[in-house]
C-alpha cells in the first residue's frame, strides 16, 4: 500500500510499504479522509516528536474510514463499520488516569499513519478511542474529531459561560474551532488573527468581532485599539512566547487566560507578577484530550456545530504530500487540506 513515511527534518517520502499483519485485538481501517494538521507541520519541520513519532515512521494522525479487516478475537466490530479513530489512548491505570486526567497519562499510546491507504489500530485504541459513525456523517467531517477534542478540553478547562466576552488570538484551525465552540456556548467572541481567508472563516463561524493583526508591531495595542470589549477569557491559540505575554495583558481583572498554543521547546516567557497577583488572574494551559472529550467532539461534529466546509480549504493527492508540506513550511495559509489517499 502507499503511505507517507517520515525520515527526518523536512524529509517525507510516499512509498509502497507492506501492510502489517494484525495482532490480537487489532483492526485495520481503510482511510477515507485524512487531514493536515499544525502538529504534523511542526513534526515535519523538526523531523520528530519525542512523544508521538520517531522516524522512520508512517505519518499523519487525523483520519476517518471503514474497517476492512478485524482480528478474529475482536468483538463488536466488523468489516464495513464506519469509524473515526483518535490519535492516542490512555492506559487507564496510572495516577493521572485514576484521577480523571487521562490527557496527562504517563503511558499515552499514540497512533500515526493517517497519510496512507490503510492503518492498523492497536488494541488499546480499539477499546478506548475508536468510535462508530452515523451513516450520514461525512468522513471528512469526522476526521476533525481529534483536533476538535483538544479544543473541547480547552473550553471545559476555561468553564465558558453564556454572555462571557471571549478573545481568541490566532485564526488557524484550532483558533477557529475555539471561535465556533465559544459561540455555541453563548459567548460574545472576538477573533484576532491574520490572513483574509481565515478571518472570513472566523466570521462564518460566528465571531462577533474580527481583528486583523497582520503587520502589527504591538499586539496588545492593536487589539485594544480595535476593540471596545474587556475580555473575561483570553485564549492563546498561536504558540509564541510573545503572544502568551500579550494574552495576560488583554484579560480583565479576575479573568482567565488559557495558554493553549504550545510554544517551541526551550522558550520562556516574562510575566508581570504584580499584574497577575493584584488582578487575581487565573492562568491555565490545556493539553491534548481525554476519551470523554473525543466523544463530545464527535457529538458536536454529528450535530453540525463543526463542519469540514468551514475548515478544509483544499485537497491534495497523497503522492504530492511532500510538496504540500514544503509549501506549508513556506507560509501556505490553507486552513486544512484533505489528503486523497486514493488516486
Amino acid at each position: 500500500m502507499k503511505a507517507a513515511v517520515l525520515y527526518g527534518q523536512e524529509q517525507v517520502r510516499v512509498e509502497d510499504i507492506a501492510p502489517i499483519a494484525l495482532k490480537s485485538g487489532e483492526v485495520r481501517v481503510q482511510i477515507e479522509a485524512a487531514l493536515t494538521c499544525g502538529t504534523d507541520l511542526k513534526v515535519f519541520k523538526r523531523g520528530y516528536h519525542a512523544k508521538m513519532i520517531v522516524p522512520p515512521a508512517v505519518f499523519g494522525h487525523e483520519l476517518a474510514g471503514l474497517i476492512c479487516e478485524v482480528h478474529p478475537d475482536v468483538k463488536g466490530w466488523c468489516n464495513g463499520d464506519r469509524v473515526v479513530v483518535a490519535n492516542s489512548a490512555p492506559c487507564g491505570q496510572c495516577f493521572y488516569c485514576q484521577n480523571n486526567q487521562e490527557n496527562l497519562c504517563d503511558d499515552l499510546l499514540f497512533l500515526n499513519g493517517a497519510y496512507a491507504e490503510s492503518i492498523v489500530v492497536p488494541t488499546r485504541l480499539v477499546q478506548k478511542n475508536m468510535l462508530r459513525l452515523k451513516g450520514s456523517t461525512p468522513f471528512r467531517d469526522a476526521a476533525l474529531t481529534e483536533p476538535l477534542a483538544c479544543v473541547v478540553q480547552g473550553v471545559e478547562d476555561c468553564r465558558l459561560r453564556t454572555g462571557q466576552r471571549v478573545l481568541v488570538i490566532g485564526a488557524g484551525p484550532i483558533g477557529l474551532m475555539f471561535v465556533a465552540l465559544a459561540k455555541n456556548a453563548g459567548c460574545i467572541v472576538t477573533s484576532a488573527g491574520r490572513g483574509e481567508v481565515r478571518l472570513q472563516a472566523a466570521r462564518r463561524l460566528g465571531a462577533d468581532h474580527v481583528i486583523d493583526i497582520a503587520n502589527q508591531d504591538n499586539l496588545v495595542q492593536a487589539i485594544k485599539s480595535q476593540s471596545e470589549s474587556v475580555f473575561d477569557v483570553v485564549i492563546e491559540a498561536v504558540g509564541k512566547p510573545e503572544v502568551w505575554e500579550a494574552a495576560v495583558q488583554l484579560v480583565r481583572k479576575g479573568g482567565v487566560v488559557n495558554f493553549f498554543g504550545g510554544c517551541p521547546s526551550g522558550t520562556s516567557v516574562s510575566l508581570d507578577t504584580a499584574l497577575i497577583h493584584y488582578s487575581n488572574l487565573t492562568l491555565l494551559a490545556s493539553f491534548h484530550h481525554t476519551p470523554k472529550a473525543i466523544r463530545r467532539a464527535l457529538e458536536l461534529v454529528e450535530q453540525g456545530v463543526i463542519r469540514s466546509e468551514d475548515f478544509v480549504s483544499g485537497e491534495c493527492p497523497l503522492t504530492q504530500l511532500p510538496d504540500l508540506f514544503k509549501s506549508m513550511t513556506a507560509g501556505n495559509r490553507a486552513v486544512k487540506t484533505l489528503i486523497r489517499v486514493k488516486e
